[in-house]
């Protein structure tokens, strides 16, 4: 396998000195995190822009590795540096991986996941994110619905999801607070996925409590490509990907992409997704870099909506059939970002990042049919227009304290959300009002400061942090009686500790501590219908990660997640509920076992035990939090071939607090297999193996249908996809 390296060796004496440089990959992108290593344990990990520092001595051997490529070793020599060492991509290999080796956690699964699973969405990628379970409940163009850690999230509002630094989730949103829509990321255009769970981080503000994920998009690609699938369901798809620029310090590059889809409803949902990307990168004097992007996307569909058991047993509709079968909706976002790295010295650099997301949403829902109206029925418009701006400028440096190596981060931000006419309106037929529940225009300021340091004790390293956040909440009411701009405003200090022990150079126990926080909807703290702007969320994980064969990787954590006060905007109804303080804790384990150099194995695991702290025991239980996940599967890439099995299952779960009524669980089997000919590669996609009846999204819903004499409370579902077959086809040129 060729390897590409670019080491200018450095001065060195014969006391051992800190020894800086730089890791990319073959191209001379960056690879934050990568390991570098001496033989006897002394290590650091790049920064963000691929910097490392570390203490070495003339003839010390020094290893850098990255997960996905090649290792390479080499001699400290008596040149001056920094040195900068490039490394080639190389299929994953277990056997090679030291416990330790990357400060994210799950890198490996992650990566394993990007490189052998087919996805149609950004969305989809979250599944990459052990113990992340998805669900669509309202057409394809819909938010998907999110659960994690004891969490039915909703759309996002206890996990914070951004790309390339953007954030994703909509505060203050028509349809829920933090709202976070992913269809606009061209899956093809990821190149990583950072994530962490629970309220650690400091870098991580709003909805950073469950988690956080973020996705980053490639700076280069290779060459131009074609892509077509097409499969059950009426879906087709098309991608185009254009390289329009290639030199050794610049490249651009623009990726389109074109769905259709019908799904397996009764009313076909015309489902239609169009998205532009667009990214520019150029290295300047002194290593500086500078990226623009630009996208496009655009989306329309119909739904059938969240239907009642009932309707289903008594023959009325089919399984697949709709109550309502006008439900649907239209979202677009126009977005352009800027970021610059500016290197100061060998160790100081600052990262600055600046966004701006034009977005639109449109949303028909009708979830109790003519429970509140007999005589037009229930269906609601959401709709809002939204303008968001965010800036955020982070300074890295590196220092050395009493001889240990020590990463020091600060950084100040501000998001600016302004939406124009967001109102929720009681309809027939899409678009004929019959009167507004709630419309006015929101304006949120969000201003956060934070700082962290990682200090290098040997075996122990210290990740101590803290955040502030000032929030200023503002709401114009149009249906108010006279005009009032309601303002509001409040702060939270969050404090964060991560540390990390290697035991022995196959196994490292962590404890991380922190507070974190998800905000309220601007409208419900400007009218002044709920205590509390910015409830904290109080974390802690322990866990282990080792090697326990020469390629079997475990991660071990038991957790501790304690929530203020749990509020839950009702966006169907424009209202906010106060559930009160909440505790979950639990257990996540995740596997990953190479049985051989092509085929690799993995499964993650979770339990959560989630409970209501001020309710009674018996009617204590938060509905639709998950219990028991499970995910799995093989993966392998032999030669021109490459394929894998995938699995997924999740228990039963309350629906409503006293368990009278139960949300289903389900277990769910996908495959897939490719062969590559020269530029030409061929592939076949099977989901739902086992055509298994089994319902994507579940909840306890008071609703009546035409002609019933009193409403009745039970579970409305989303039919989960029967078998379907995709044939894949991508070229080269």
């Amino acid at each position: 396998m060729t390897r590409v390296l670019a080491l200018l060796l450095f001065s060195f004496s014969a006391t051992a000195q800190q020894i800086s440089g730089f890791i990319t990959d073959s191209f001379g992108e960056p690879l934050p995190g990568a390991y570098v290593s001496t033989l006897d344990g002394r290590h650091a990990h790049a920064g963000d822009n691929g910097s490392f520092t570390i203490a070495a001595t003339a003839g010390d051997t020094l290893t850098a590795s990255f997960v996905g490529y090649a290792d390479y070793a080499y001699v400290v020599g008596a040149a001056p540096g920094p040195h900068r060492i490039a490394l080639t991509a190389a299929t994953i290999d277990l056997g090679t991986v030291t416990v330790g080796s990357s400060d994210r956690p799950h890198r490996i699964a992650a990566a394993l996941d990007l490189r052998t699973n087919p996805v149609v969405s950004g969305q989809e990628v979250l599944r990459s994110v052990p113990g992340l379970f998805i669900g669509q409940h309202a057409g394809g163009g819909k938010a998907e619905q999110i659960f994690l850690r004891g969490f039915d999230i909703d759309h996002g509002t206890d996990v914070a999801i951004s790309v390339d630094g953007t954030p994703v989730n909509m505060a203050s949103h028509a349809h829920g607070q933090g709202y976070a829509d992913l269809h606009f990321l061209i899956p093809e255009s990821i190149g990583q996925v950072e994530f962490a769970k629970g309220t650690y981080a400091a870098d991580r503000g709003n909805f950073a409590t469950a988690g956080h994920v973020d996705f980053r998009t490639r700076n280069r690609v290779d060459g131009n490509g074609l892509k077509v699938e097409a499969g059950s369901f009426g879906q087709l798809r098309g991608l185009l990907q254009l390289q329009l620029l290639a030199t050794e310090r610049q490249n651009a590059y623009v990726m389109g992409e074109y769905l259709v889809a019908d799904g397996p409803f009764e009313a076909p949902q015309d489902f239609r997704r169009g998205n532009v990307f667009a990214k520019f990168t150029t290295q300047m004097r002194g290593d500086d870099r500078l990226t623009l992007t630009a996208a496009h996307f655009s989306s329309s569909w119909d739904a059938s909506g969240q239907i009642p058991v009932r309707a289903v047993e008594r023959g009325l509709i089919g399984r697949f059939g709709a109550i309502d079968p006008t439900e649907g909706g239209t979202t677009g976002r126009e977005q352009f970002a800027l970021t610059y790295v500016r290197n100061l010295d060998r160790a100081t650099f600052v990262r600055t990042r600046a966004s701006y997301v034009r977005y639109r949403f449109d949303l028909h829902s009708n979830f109790t049919f003519f429970l509140e109206d007999p005589v037009n029925g229930d269906q609601i418009r959401q709709r809002e227009t939204r303008d968001q701006l965010h800036v955020r400028t982070t300074l890295h440096h590196g220092t050395e304290w009493l001889g240990r190596a020590v990463a020091l981060r600060g950084g100040v931000s501000w998001r600016g959300d302004r939406t124009q006419d967001s109102y929720l309106a009681n309809t027939v037929d899409r678009y004929r009002i019959l009167d507004y529940v709630q419309r006015g225009d929101v304006a949120e300021d969000n201003f956060g400061v934070f700082a962290d340091a990682e200090i290098d004790l040997g075996r122990l390293t210290l990740r101590p942090g803290v955040r502030y956040d000032h929030f200023r909440f503002g709401y114009t009411d149009a249906l108010a009686a006279r005009y009032a701009n309601l303002t509001d405003a409040a702060g939270r200090l969050s404090p964060k500790l991560r540390s990390s022990y290697v035991i022995s150079p196959d196994a490292r126990v962590y404890l991380n501590l922190g507070q974190g926080f998800h905000s309220n909807d601007s409208r419900a703290v400007a009218l002044g219908q709920v205590r509390g702007a910015l409830p904290a969320a109080r974390g802690a994980d322990l866990g282990v990660e080792a090697k326990l064969l020469p390629r079997l990787l475990v991660n071990a954590a038991l957790w501790h997640l304690y929530l203020d006060q749990e509020f839950v905007y009702v966006g169907d109804a424009g209202i906010v509920e106060p559930s009160g303080r909440t505790r979950r804790s639990g257990v996540d384990l995740s596997l990953r076992y190479q049985l051989g150099r092509w085929l690799t194995g993995y499964a993650d695991g979770t339990y959560a035990h989630a409970r209501a702290i001020d309710e009674e025991d018996g009617a204590d239980l938060i509905p639709l939090a998950p219990r028991f996940t499970l995910a799995g599967g093989l993966t392998g890439r032999h030669k021109r071939w490459a394929g894998g099995v995938r699995v997924r299952a999740l228990t039963d779960r309350p629906a409503n607090e006293d368990n009278s009524i139960v949300a289903e669980g389900y277990f769910v089997a996908d495959a897939n297999v490719s062969y590559r000919t020269g530029r030409l590669t061929l592939g076949l996609d099977a989901t739902n193996l086992t055509d298994t009846r089994w319902n994507e999204a579940q909840f306890a819903t008071e609703s009546r249908l035409a002609g019933e004499a009193a409403p009745v409370e039970e579970i409305h579902f989303t039919p989960g996809a029967p078998f379907g077959v995709f044939a894949r086809m991508a070229y080269g040129f």
